[in-house]
């Protein structure tokens, strides 16, 4: 049995290893810190059981079980939680979970659980696992298929009409991301979900463009169900995705022969569509930001740097800040700068060249032709005005 450990504390996931290796020496234990460790194990082992935390950083144990049971449906989640989290054990059993766990963990309650599910999993039929890994072989390649003839590129001798003659009308749906950092849990995700969504809706399948792009083809059951489709993706994907993202559908597709054309319409379609932003997200991003300039508003301060730390592309993230502050990066930089310097001048005797360098000008003389641009006087004269404003109201 293949088992994966996530869970973000090293002592914990060390400490279920060790005890699993030490009781069960035939069994492979695998580790991951994180959600994307995690993902990118599943897709590249054989896995059976996982055990997962459920509060980690980026997303719960319970959302990466969620939007792995569509690619994953075989394998068997144990929820690992504190006491106080008791709620997201029982929300894990009514995901199908096959058990939980209550920190600290007891050496023998994990014992006997690894040898009750360890038994019911060597129990499952060999002929059902290998059917179900055929039928993924064949998912692959009938995805890689479809993906290779959307951009337009040559088959060779492949036909393609076996994964197509299902379907004699359909729609496709292209999401697409936008993002510098590696997105590949996103990438999980989105597919998953979209995966679900059209299974739901009707038939169909999901075939990644490139890293950051995923098109789904879909034959409605309901003719009219496209829009419905459409916003539960766009609502699913607002939960879970931290990322920029777009939707994108054709009409009603009845030949084969313009899926390559059609992609093209998407892609130049994309160029000119707003992206989404996420969950409460784009507050929540900006918020964050916020916080980061006003501990940071002293050091060197790039609107590149700032995006990177709230994971947005730069150019993206400068749109949003100013929907949502009001002011573009820089102003918003300056003007905060001033406000500070400002206070210093009033209620402190440092001198202009300390109080310049504090407040993220190493080079005073710059500081003094800015701060003059805005107030109109230059540091000096600021000070004596309101040494003589409060001279008079004394």
């Amino acid at each position: 049995m293949n088992i994966l450990v996530v869970d973000d504390e090293s002592v914990i996931r060390s400490g279920i290893e060790r005890t699993i290796r030490n009781q069960f020496p035939d069994h492979r234990v695998f580790l991951a810190s994180n959600p994307e460790e995690a993902v990118y194990l599943l897709k590249n082992e054989s896995i059976d059981l996982v055990l997962t935390d459920v509060l980690m950083p980026g997303m719960t144990g319970l959302e990466l079980m969620e939007i792995s049971r569509t690619r994953h449906a075989h394998v068997k989640w144990v929820v690992i939680s504190a006491y106080s989290e008791f709620a997201y054990a029982q929300e894990a059993v009514r995901l199908g979970a096959k058990d939980y766990l209550l920190k600290p963990i007891g050496k023998d309650i994990l014992i006997e659980m690894i040898r009750k599910l360890g038994e019911e999993i060597s129990k499952e039929n060999e002929w059902s696992k290998e059917t179900h890994l055929l039928k993924g072989n064949l998912r692959l390649l009938r995805e890689a298929v479809f993906a290779r003839w959307a951009s337009g590129l040559d088959l060779g001798a492949i036909d393609i009409k076996p994964f197509t003659e299902n379907h004699s009308h359909f729609h496709l749906l292209m999401v697409r991301m936008e993002s510098d950092r590696d997105v590949k849990l996103e990438h999980f995700i989105m597919e998953n979900v979209l995966s679900e969504l059209i299974e739901s809706a009707g038939t169909g399948f999901v075939a990644s463009i490139d890293a950051k792009s995923l098109l789904g083809l879909v034959t409605l059951r309901d003719d009219n169900g496209l829009g419905r489709l459409v916003e539960q993706l766009r609502s699913h994907l607002k939960r879970y995705v931290k990322t920029p993202f777009q939707v994108l559908h054709t009409d009603r597709i009845t030949d084969f022969a313009k899926v390559p054309a059609e992609v093209q319409n998407l892609r130049k379609a994309s160029a000119s569509q707003v992206y989404d932003h996420y969950a409460s997200g784009g507050d929540q991003a900006v918020e964050v930001a916020l916080q980061y300039i006003q501990s940071n508003y002293h050091a060197e301060l790039s609107l590149e740097k700032v995006a990177s730390v709230v994971y947005l592309n730069p150019i993206y993230f400068s749109q949003l800040f100013k929907q949502k502050t009001g002011r573009g990066f820089k102003e918003y930089i300056t003007h905060l700068r001033l406000e500070r310097a400002m206070e210093l001048l009033r209620g402190s005797e440092l001198k202009i060249a300390d109080i310049s360098e504090r407040v993220g000008y190493p080079d005073m003389r710059h500081f003094s032709q800015i701060f003059r641009k805005k107030n109109g006087v230059t540091p000096s004269e600021y000070r004596q005005n309101m040494s003589g404003a409060e001279y008079v109201e004394h």
